[in-house]
């Protein structure tokens, strides 16, 4: 796994090894969700990067211009990769960890966020659950965009209280939804 574009383009990144920890989205994923990104967000000063993984996500933004990446991360192991890969790529300035649950982020988070990447793993049943709670949060305002990655077995609605899909792509086995919210709101 490598930084796509950026700044820090070229550098590897550690994963963890053990599968059943992290499913971290490929190169072509990545490189699919900021290509979009980079078409429709205007603002990628604050990130929020779920299930954060290896952070390969998040250290994606900051190379490509964010300014700062909150990463939110239950598994300690996780914590400690993307603390080294934040080291790597020099974004440890431009960066937190949370390493904690990522269905109270909305609860220990206070802040909007332009761009909020979701990366869960695969046998997470309740995805849809906590894009509904983030669309009722202070985490996303009026401009934000949530990206959740999600297996094309999982069903994600069009819409999540003021959330509506923007796009839907699928790649191989990973399907993107893009949200944002509703003109005007």
């Amino acid at each position: 796994m490598r930084v796509i574009a950026g700044k820090a383009k070229g550098h590897r990144l550690k994963a963890p090894k053990d599968a059943s920890i992290t499913r971290p989205a490929t190169d072509l994923v990545r490189g699919a969700i900021f290509a979009i990104l980079e078409t429709i967000a205007n603002d990628w000063r604050r990130v929020l990067d779920l299930f954060s993984g290896s952070g390969a996500m998040g250290i994606e933004a900051l190379s490509r211009g964010a300014e700062w990446v909150d990463f939110v991360e239950r598994e300690p192991r996780c914590c400690d990769i993307i603390r080294q890969n934040l080291e790597k790529t020099r974004f440890t300035e431009q960066a937190h960890i949370y390493c904690r649950d990522v269905g109270k982020a909305a609860l220990f988070l206070d802040k909007e966020y332009s761009i909020i990447l979701i990366d869960p793993p695969y046998s997470n049943p309740s995805i849809g659950k906590l894009v509904a709670r983030l669309a009722d949060s202070k985490l996303v305002g009026a401009e934000s965009i949530v990206v959740v990655t999600h297996s094309p077995r999982t069903h994600l609605d069009t819409n999540y209280g003021e959330l509506n899909l923007m796009k839907e792509r699928r790649h191989g086995d990973s399907c993107i939804n893009l949200y944002k919210k509703e003109s005007g709101t």
